[in-house]
């Protein structure tokens, strides 16, 4: 059973209604059977269980109806409220109380095929599940008659429960600070790596959007590779960078990496630091959107919240507009033109293609060539014949505008990425 609410005083962007169908296909990766949906609208949310009481009754009851066991709540819940609703259905512990972090979490266990993957997902399972450790060792408490803590609760009943939970916490948080140490060292090596691509002279492009938006697909069509592609979401949740050859001959670096999810629980955007820092390190980001998902907008929109949360709204965006070859299959065909035409309004640098059928593929690239020769700087240098090294990089990572030799050196004229001019401010 999937649950929403609706605040009447905060509206979302999204409807409950297509959230809560958002929450149906997670429940589906995750392996779950979703027998039915509920909503309530508030004027704030419940402090004990969310929902309303009367609301809470009309859940249980439909339990008997629809024989479920398990209801999930579109946001998270704190750890007061999934405690008070678990003892609302009852403390048998036969209907399992979640909410769309600890599915999200889920899924992202089932995809993580990488050790540094497995680090990241069992770091925010564990933050996560921290704060909701005590509800585990209930039983404990009511080994003391009533009185759990008090001093007549009878000798040998109230070390023991507390030991016990304190020594679970101390466990839990000891894994936790060894987790972090692990992605610290999976930082650290990301990082020199991004610094060898830098002296290499490296562009590095970034592919980000919704999850399920074709980015795996793009990214293969981009350089022909064999990333994995799958219509789920999160199939991907370890970054993977390939070369990809530009039209004017150079070469470029294109990462591909997790999807973004509205309510993205905070516990993965922090988990991910050391993997969603190869955003931030981008020279260029390529945001491919889905634009045959009825909540294309609300969905860009969700991206933009995540870039703004780690940090990365300064970078310069294309818009890779997704999915036409789905048009062509469409009975409405000039509504579906309409609406593309819309959406090429909406999104400025935007352009539409097929990740699928390579459709629009030739002119994002040529889009990619522009959006990195744009941030470029313009140099004339003479480099001593002794620094051939040089010019070769020049050459591979640069354009290159006018070329002569004299008993000087090499006199370029031409562009180079900027992280790469200090190599040649000797020699200007």
């Amino acid at each position: 059973m999937l649950v929403g609410v609706e605040l009447k005083r905060r509206p979302s962007l999204w409807r409950v209604e297509d959230s809560l169908d958002e929450l149906a296909v997670l429940a589906d990766t995750a392996g779950l059977e979703v027998v039915g949906q509920e909503w309530q609208k508030l004027e704030r949310v419940r402090p004990a269980t969310l929902i309303g009481p009367g609301k809470l009754a009309e859940l249980i009851e439909l339990r008997q109806e629809l024989e479920y066991n398990a209801i999930v709540f579109d946001d998270e819940l704190s750890p007061r409220q999934q405690r008070e609703i678990e003892k609302a259905f009852g403390e048998d512990g036969e209907t399992k109380v979640l909410d769309r972090t600890a599915l999200i979490l889920d899924i992202f266990a089932r995809h993580a095929r990488t050790r540094e993957g497995a680090l990241q997902v069992e770091l925010a399972q564990l933050e996560y599940r921290l704060p909701r450790l005590t509800r585990a060792w209930t039983h404990l408490a009511r080994q003391a008659g009533g009185r759990a803590g008090g001093a007549t609760g009878g000798v040998g009943v109230r070390g023991p429960g507390e030991t016990q939970l304190e020594v679970d916490r101390r466990r839990v948080r000891s894994r936790i600070a060894f987790l972090k140490r692990q992605l610290e060292k999976v930082r650290a090596y990301r990082h020199q790596h991004r610094q060898k691509r830098r002296q290499e002279g490296m562009s590095v492009v970034s592919l980000v959007g919704y999850t399920n938006a074709g980015k795996s697909t793009l990214l293969n069509t981009l350089s022909n590779a064999n990333v994995l592609v799958a219509d789920i979401l999160f199939a991907t949740l370890d970054p993977t960078t390939r070369r990809v050859d530009l039209p004017n001959g150079g070469i470029v670096l294109v990462t591909d990496t997790v999807g973004f999810i509205q309510k993205l629980p905070h516990q993965l955007v922090a988990a991910f630091r050391a993997t969603l820092e190869e955003v931030l390190e981008a020279d260029l980001l390529l945001h491919v959107i889905d634009v045959t998902h009825a909540n294309v907008l609300e969905q860009v929109e969700a991206v933009h919240d995540t870039l703004a949360e780690i940090g990365a709204t300064n970078k310069p965006i294309i818009n890779a507009l997704n999915k036409i070859d789905r048009f062509s299959r469409q009975a409405d065909q000039h509504e579906n033109l309409r609406h593309l035409s819309e959406l090429l309004r909406e999104f400025p640098n935007s352009l539409p293609i097929s990740a699928l059928t390579g459709q629009g593929i030739t002119p994002l690239l040529d889009r990619i060539e522009e959006g990195l020769e744009a941030g470029m700087l313009s140099l004339a240098v003479t480099i001593p014949y002794r620094r051939g090294d040089l010019v070769d990089l020049f050459h591979k990572r640069g354009l290159i505008e006018r070329e002569t030799y004299d008993g000087e050196g090499t006199h370029i004229e031409g562009k180079l990425p900027r992280f790469l001019a200090a190599k040649f401010q000797a020699f200007g």
